[in-house]
C-alpha cells in the first residue's frame, strides 16, 4: 500500500503536540496572572459607595476605634456595618447641613438602610468569623491594611485562598496582643523590643493558636 502522508508529517505531528502544550500552558499561566490583577481582585480599587465615608478622617483623623461602627466584631462571624442612628449620633450635631450626608439623613428620617457597596466580598461557599480571627490576636490591619490612611475603602489583600492559607500555614506571622488587635501600625519591635517571630511564637502557645489548613475550616 503506498504511503499517504509524506515522512515529514512525523516531525509535524510531534511539533503540533508540543506546540499545543506550550499554547495550554501559556494559556494557564495567563489565566493564573490575571486572576491575582486588580482587574479580578479589585485591590487597590476604591469603591465608590452612596456616601463618600473616610476611615482617613474617622479613624486617622478622629481616631474613632473600629469597635464603635463594627459592633459586632468581636462577638459575630460578621464585623457589622453601622447603623444610620451610629452616624446620626454625630452627625445630628455636626455637618447637620452637609450635602453629601443627605442620603444619611434621608435614612435616619424614612427609617431605610443605605446600599453600600461591600468591598470585602467573600464567595458564599467561604465561611469567614470575625470573632475568633479578633480573639486569637490577628489584627484588623493584617487583612484589611492600613484603613486609617484610606480616603474611600478598598481592598489591601485579594482574599484569594493561597492568601488565607498563608496565615494559617504560619499564623505566628501575624499575631499580636489582643490589646492591640484594633490599634493600627502597631509594631512589636517599638512596642515591645521583639521580634514578630519572637512574639508571634509567644502568643501562638498562650492563646492556643492552631494552624488549621483542613478544608472544612472555611468550606462548610
Amino acid at each position: 500500500m503506498a504511503q499517504i502522508f509524506h515522512p515529514s508529517f512525523n516531525t509535524l505531528s510531534k511539533a503540533s503536540v508540543v506546540a499545543a502544550v506550550l499554547l495550554l500552558g501559556s494559556v494557564g499561566l495567563a489565566t493564573l496572572h490575571a486572576n491575582r490583577t486588580s482587574i479580578v481582585t479589585d485591590v487597590e480599587v476604591p469603591k465608590i459607595q452612596p456616601v463618600p465615608f473616610s476611615h482617613d478622617h474617622h479613624v486617622g483623623g478622629l481616631g474613632i476605634d473600629c469597635r464603635y461602627c463594627h459592633a459586632s466584631v468581636e462577638e459575630a462571624a460578621s464585623a457589622g456595618l453601622p447603623s444610620t442612628k451610629t452616624c446620626m449620633s454625630c452627625h445630628s450635631q455636626i455637618w447637620t447641613n452637609a450635602e453629601m450626608l443627605e442620603p444619611v439623613r434621608a435614612s435616619y428620617r424614612d427609617d431605610t438602610s443605605i446600599e453600600w457597596i461591600r468591598v470585602h466580598d467573600l464567595p458564599e461557599f467561604v465561611y469567614f468569623n470575625h470573632s475568633i480571627h479578633v480573639a486569637k490576636g490577628i489584627g484588623c490591619e493584617s487583612c484589611h491594611g492600613r484603613v486609617d490612611q484610606m480616603p474611600l475603602m478598598w481592598k489591601k489583600e485579594t482574599l484569594n485562598m493561597e492568601w488565607c492559607l498563608a496565615c494559617h500555614r504560619a499564623p505566628e506571622k501575624f499575631l499580636r496582643p489582643r490589646s492591640k488587635v484594633f490599634e493600627m501600625g502597631w509594631d512589636p519591635q517599638k512596642a515591645l523590643g521583639k521580634s514578630q517571630a519572637e512574639l508571634g511564637a509567644e502568643l501562638k502557645a498562650e492563646y492556643q493558636v492552631q494552624s488549621l489548613t483542613n478544608c472544612s475550616i472555611c468550606h462548610r
